[in-house]
């Protein structure tokens, strides 16, 4: 990528970071006496943010100076702009579990082409997981089926 986006995008994560660490304390605590409460997740989430664009920040003084000046890649671009558009379109409609197989195996086809036997088990085994574990582990509600499957 280009050293100074990545210096500019680093930086605003890290602001970002900090934001949402801060604004997880301002969450009220849990009227149950645990430790845990609804504001560790933000607050671990903020601070995962803030060590990566750190990080991001001080790799991009490591760059080498060969890499090709001004290349973007337009079209995987709109590609996986459109699919992550139609994604919160259907998201309701088709539910989490087709919908979000969908859109991993486009996105990962989209960016590496070929390897179709991979992408649709990371997409088969990330979608089923992240339901299984939110619905039936965690007690979550999500839009897991479509009505008209009939599931």
């Amino acid at each position: 990528m280009d050293r100074r986006f990545d210096q500019i995008a680093s930086i605003i994560f890290f602001v970002l970071g900090i934001g949402f660490m801060y604004e997880s304390r301002q969450i009220s605590k849990t009227a149950y006496g645990s430790a845990v409460g609804p504001d560790i997740f933000p607050f671990v989430l903020g601070l995962i943010l803030l060590l990566l664009s750190a990080r991001l920040f001080y790799e991009t003084f490591r760059y080498q100076q060969h890499k090709q000046a001004g290349f973007y890649d337009y079209k995987r671009f709109f590609i996986i702009l459109g699919t992550t558009v139609m994604y919160i379109a259907f998201l309701e409609s088709v539910g989490y579990v087709i919908s979000t197989f969908l859109f991993l195996l486009i996105t990962f086809q989209t960016m590496q082409a070929g390897k179709w036997i991979q992408s649709i088990l990371i997409s088969s085994a990330f979608s089923f997981g992240v339901y299984f574990i939110f619905v039936d582990v965690l007690k979550g509600s999500m839009p897991g089926w479509p009505v008209w499957l009939g599931m």
